[in-house]
């Protein structure tokens, strides 16, 4: 049986199914492994881990501690009541923003490509490129977020780097909508996700495309680009202080477990909460060579659950009002059977999407595809599904 524990109930003998954290926070070479002396508590506890998972048919048991299933009811229960909540209107039809979006990702894509090399050849970032496609990115998720979210959902192993600063930016720019914050400061926390990663340039290039675990040292290394990004930034002109703030604490923790400066609660920036949830999010939704993505509405649970330490819970809520339940771009399974792609949220039903149905599950095959408004009919949403278990490919669907 697996269980939930709190990291102080760790204890010798027990066997981790799961450390329960994004594949960057930790230096174990698994993710499963038997604890078999003190000192390999103290390195599960020095990751930062809050709680994880045992299994208890392999290792020895706590009792009082919930199942997983049971952790996970929870945790799904708080989603729909957050899904309660309206969240901020979309004022364009997604039909209208998918072709400035399809455009806008392409450009983002080069110019943060070309970005990147100009750093590593120690030149300068070219703000006057820069601006103006925060102010195009910023603009299409006002109109309508659903058009280029499930766009920069879309990543090749080889370009994640360019392609993971992008989704941050939009995923960026849609917290912050949601938080009704000025379009002024909306846009340096744009610019500053765009720019968040910029100090990878420093990273040798080895560690930074490892297709397996990093050592110890490596780990170290890799984490020294949030230095790095915010060293870049600062010597960078009409980079503000809030964008350098997205930088420098993308990796920081609520309960003080992050990095590099193991900042804790309000000694970190409303910039850097918010850009640590934006880019765990996004990483864990990636496919790697050494990571499985996850489906979107698992890491929303995941974030939801992580919120008990690492972050600001009114932040993870905000965070799910903007992108809903089952994010544009997912794949969801209905209640006939039927798998769908979700199109647009509707602000006032975030269970309730805009669907393309394209798939029956049961009897295997391809279906014509057909837009669903779930609002108005008796087919709904019973849960989310893997593109890749169905062996469906995403951007057949996501850019049409």
């Amino acid at each position: 049986m697996i269980k939930l524990i709190g990291i102080d109930q760790l204890e010798p003998g027990m066997y981790v199914h799961d450390l329960n954290c994004g594949w960057l926070d930790h230096d174990f070479l698994r993710n499963r492994f038997a604890v078999k002396d003190a000192a390999t508590v103290e390195k599960v506890r020095a990751t930062g881990v809050r709680e994880l998972y045992i299994d208890t048919a392999r290792g020895l048991d706590v009792a009082a501690a919930p199942t997983r299933e049971a952790a996970r009811q929870a945790v799904t229960e708080e989603l729909h009541r957050i899904a309660e909540a309206p969240a901020s209107p979309r004022p364009a039809s997604f039909a209208e923003e998918l072709a400035r979006a399809r455009g806008l990702h392409r450009s983002a894509h080069r110019i943060v490509r070309r970005m990147m090399h100009d750093l590593r050849l120690g030149r300068q970032i070219e703000m006057e490129k820069v601006e103006p496609l925060v102010d195009g990115i910023v603009a299409s998720i006002f109109r309508q977020p659903d058009a280029l979210l499930p766009l920069a959902r879309l990543k090749r192993h080889d370009d994640y780097t360019y392609l993971h600063s992008v989704s941050v930016c939009a995923l960026m720019t849609t917290f912050a909508r949601e938080l009704k914050l000025p379009r002024d400061t909306i846009k340096e926390l744009a610019l500053g996700a765009l720019l968040h990663d910029v100090g990878k340039v420093k990273i040798t290039e080895t560690i930074l495309n490892k297709p397996g675990k990093l050592t110890e040292a490596e780990f170290e290394h890799m984490k020294s680009h949030a230095v790095q990004s915010k060293l870049i930034l600062l010597d960078t002109v009409g980079v503000s202080g809030i964008a350098t703030e997205v930088a420098a604490q993308h990796h920081e923790r609520y309960d003080g477990s992050g990095y590099p400066n193991r900042l804790a609660a309000e000694a970190i920036s409303p910039a850097g909460q918010m850009a640590a949830i934006v880019d765990v999010y996004d990483a864990i939704t990636s496919n790697r060579v050494y990571h499985h993505a996850i489906a979107p509405t698992e890491a929303l649970s995941k974030l939801l659950e992580w919120s008990r330490f690492h972050f600001k819970p009114e932040l993870v809520h905000a965070f799910v009002r903007a992108i809903g339940i089952y994010p544009s771009g997912s794949l969801v399974r209905l209640e006939s059977g039927r798998l769908a792609v979700v199109l647009e949220q509707h602000a006032d039903k975030l269970l309730l999407p805009s669907v393309r149905v394209i798939f029956h599950a049961s009897q295997g095959h391809y279906l014509p595809p057909e837009v669903l408004d779930l609002r108005h009919g008796a087919d709904r949403i019973v849960g989310y599904e893997s593109f890749e278990k169905w062996k469906i490919d995403p951007e057949r669907w996501l850019v049409p």
